[in-house]
């Protein structure tokens, strides 16, 4: 019994460092030849609120392995968000995905963040405490949550941009 116990506190202990929020669960439908077949999408978003977030999506005849399979994709599609040090970001950025298009930009200390729907969700389990965000265009959860991502997966930090331009750090700021 205590090998057991031993177990589940490890596992417990591995899935505590990542987070998981679904997003959304669609019941969807196929016309096949005996008649309709049932099946659920589920969208979910895992990150650990350190600087990586990741987008899934899943598809299953019940609700609980369409999340597993959305899970196991947003781990497939993790991105790394460089955070500065008031959990922000360090220049605005634009991302696209299908019809949505969603603006980012840094905000001072105790702003919040200022965002809706999926966006909001991808932006929390990034670990981002301050940011405003626009979401424009398409209202699809999915695009949203996927154009988020690109945005974040896009930002750059003043040390890479040096590096790339072969300039010293001091020169970027005169």
């Amino acid at each position: 019994m205590a090998k057991e116990r031993r177990k589940g506190n490890k596992t417990k202990e591995k899935e505590s460092e990542w987070q998981e929020r679904v997003v959304q669960i669609r019941r969807v439908t196929k016309v096949v030849k005996g008649g309709k077949k049932l099946s659920f999408r589920a969208i979910v978003v895992i990150g650990n609120e350190k600087g990586q977030v990741g987008v899934g999506v899943g598809k299953a005849s019940d609700v609980i392995g369409a999340v597993k399979k959305g899970v196991a994709d947003g781990k497939k599609n993790l991105v790394e968000v460089p955070l500065n040090k008031a959990y922000s970001l360090p220049h605005p950025s634009t991302g696209e995905a299908g019809g949505a298009r969603v603006f980012m930009r840094p905000a001072a200390p105790g702003t919040g963040v200022i965002a809706g729907g999926a966006v909001r969700t991808v932006l929390e389990l990034a670990g981002v405490r301050n940011v405003l965000a626009k979401q424009l265009g398409s209202d699809n959860q999915l695009n949203n949550a996927r154009a988020a991502a690109r945005a974040l997966a896009s930002l750059r930090t003043f040390s890479e941009v040096a590096k790339e331009r072969g300039v010293p750090l001091e020169k970027l700021y005169a």
